[in-house]
């Protein structure tokens, strides 16, 4: 097992390469945006769906109530993870676009919901068909996100646009220089649409669905058994919802298999069909899409990372119930390079088991209908008909699954456990500082810890010296970086330089950067130097990074400060 840890840690690089695609980390902070969502509406599902596990009957009215605010939570997440994808991925853009062109973040999210919309939905008799608002519209969701973002950047950068007179106010003038990336887009999902509903009679979400159909007759062997369970977690980990797209083509043999196996056995014979709804429910997809069962069981026992802890202890009661969601999107699994392996092969595994134990073990095949959400093992053993032998499959099943997820959960702690080191040895020597800084300079601290507006830098521009050199501090909340940044101001005091210096929070510094000629990172946010090497070699701007010892000593020497950032300047 640590040759496996091995060979994946040899390929953390390239891991971190795809994890960079401006697309992925689109994605990735798209669902991440929809998480309080998701988080929220599996409280709900979970008690609409467990209670029929132990026979007990919700009230009508309660139920109906449970279920409606699944459908107006998870049951849009499509449609609302279309949006915050898209701006996202406009943030990625605007970084690298021309001086002076920026995509509109509001409104590519209002284009890229109408999109979606489009290619989604479909209306019938003047009502909406919403089943692929949710999670199975995901793809349709991506599809729509990044035809509008690149469709507003082809508009700007060309710059075809409405032109309004400079006596204009800004914000109805820039709704105007929107109208034609915005129609454009909204209009290239519409054709896709028409294309879609011509040639597949489908919506355009149900694509994959109705391409691969033909391909799963016949679909009960070993193989065909391995290619489904391959399909639909590796649909789900580029974010297209893999059990939409797969089993609607399989539908009549999940179903009709499952009555075929009851009739069997009534009959005295065995029950052979491997290729049932709720063996899918229970093997391939033990614990929700990837056989993730036994994920949060990891985490919490065997990682130290505590992000991956924090996880596993809020995953755990719902990936029990097969609702892995949480999973998926807070560790994150869905499009993270180390977890690609164990999400596609666990699932192979399984059902090839369970098609062994059933086809030469002599266990009965599934021939119940269980709710979806009854936990995986107590499923097997009440759809088989309580035979001891399905205890074991399941025991199997756990530790060949265990085995499998184990190792990449470890190299992706050991990533994890690394950078959260880092943080807390940055923190530990700012805190270290802290009680060092006199009553006034707390104050000064505090009264700095705001990030910088393009207000204030209009009014310390003006005046600031032409020769002045401006320097922005970023650090993770515009708290630590106060700290150099208030050292600096005291230190141009001091000395008699002209050197104006202002604290920020990376992320929020994209709009005031151009404002500066050097850019200095705190060691918390020393990891996004390459990010941002880019945005200052594009502006004529000095980027330096600083490391934890030598950043408190800067701190600690407001003229050693000016010292260090002259220096650095003159290179």
């Amino acid at each position: 097992m640590n040759v496996i840890i091995q060979q994946i840690e040899k390929r953390q690089a390239f891991f971190q390469k795809i994890s960079k695609n401006i697309y992925l980390m689109a994605i990735k902070d798209g669902f991440l945006a929809a998480m309080p969502v998701i988080l929220f509406s599996s409280i709900f599902i979970l008690c609409a769906a467990i209670p029929p596990i132990f026979g007990l009957t919700i009230p009508a009215g309660i139920e109906a109530w449970l279920w409606k605010i699944y459908d107006y939570t998870m049951g849009i997440v499509g449609m609302l993870v279309a949006g915050t994808t898209a701006r996202c991925l406009a943030g990625n853009m605007n970084r690298k676009m021309p001086d002076g062109k920026v995509i509109n973040e509001t409104s590519v999210m209002l284009a890229a919901t109408c999109g979606f919309l489009l290619l989604a939905i479909t209306k019938t008799d003047g009502a909406f068909f919403a089943d692929y608002m949710g999670t199975k519209g995901i793809l349709s969701a991506f599809v729509s996100a990044f035809i509008t973002v690149n469709m507003y950047k082809f508009c700007i950068i060309r710059d075809i646009t409405i032109k309004m007179p400079k006596e204009v106010p800004g914000t109805i003038a820039q709704n105007f220089r929107d109208v034609f990336p915005f129609s454009f887009s909204v209009f290239i999902c519409a054709m896709i649409d028409i294309l879609a509903r011509n040639f597949i009679n489908a919506p355009f979400g149900e694509v994959f669905s109705k391409l691969l159909s033909p391909l799963f007759a016949g679909a009960e062997s070993y193989f065909g058994l391995a290619i489904i369970w391959f399909l639909i977690p590796m649909f789900w980990f580029v974010g297209v919802h893999g059990p939409s797209v797969v089993k609607p083509g399989l539908s009549a043999a999940l179903y009709g298999n499952t009555e075929a196996n009851l009739k069997i056995f009534t009959e005295g014979g065995h029950p052979n069909h491997a290729l049932t709804e709720n063996f899918g429910n229970f093997i391939g997809e033990l614990g929700g899409t990837g056989a993730t069962f036994i994920v949060p069981i990891i985490f919490i026992l065997l990682m130290r990372s505590k992000q991956l802890k924090a996880v596993g202890k809020a995953s755990i009661i719902p990936v029990m119930f097969a609702v892995n969601e949480p999973l998926l999107f807070a560790a994150p699994i869905i499009l993270n390079p180390y977890f690609f392996v164990p999400f596609c092969l666990a699932p192979i595994a399984n059902v090839l088991i369970g098609k062994f134990f059933i086809s030469v073990l002599g266990m009965n095949g599934f021939m119940y209908i269980l709710p979806w959400a009854t936990p995986g093992p107590i499923g097997t053993v009440m759809n088989t008909g309580f035979q001891p032998i399905s205890i074991v499959l399941s025991l199997v099943l756990l530790a060949v699954d265990f085995m499998i997820y184990y190792p990449f959960c470890k190299a992706y702690d050991k990533v994890l456990v690394a950078q959260e080191a880092e943080r807390v040895e940055e923190i530990a020597e700012v805190e270290e500082a802290l009680p060092e800084l006199s009553n006034a300079q707390a104050v000064k601290l505090v009264d700095k810890s705001e990030t910088v507006t393009s207000d204030d830098l209009e009014i310390e521009q003006a005046l600031a010296q032409e020769d002045d050199l401006k320097v922005l501090v970023l650090c993770a909340g515009a708290g630590t970086s106060a700290m150099l940044a208030n050292a600096l101001e005291e230190g141009a005091k001091e000395t008699g330089k002209h050197v104006v210096a202002k604290a920020g929070a990376y992320g929020s510094h994209y709009d005031i950067m151009p404002n500066f000629d050097m850019v200095v990172l705190a060691p918390q946010v020393n990891s996004y130097y390459d990010d941002i090497k880019t945005d200052t070699d594009r502006l004529g701007i000095k980027l330096i990074a600083t490391k934890g010892a030598e950043y408190i000593k800067l701190t600690r020497d407001p003229a050693g400060a000016i010292k260090f950032v002259l220096n650095e300047a003159s290179k």
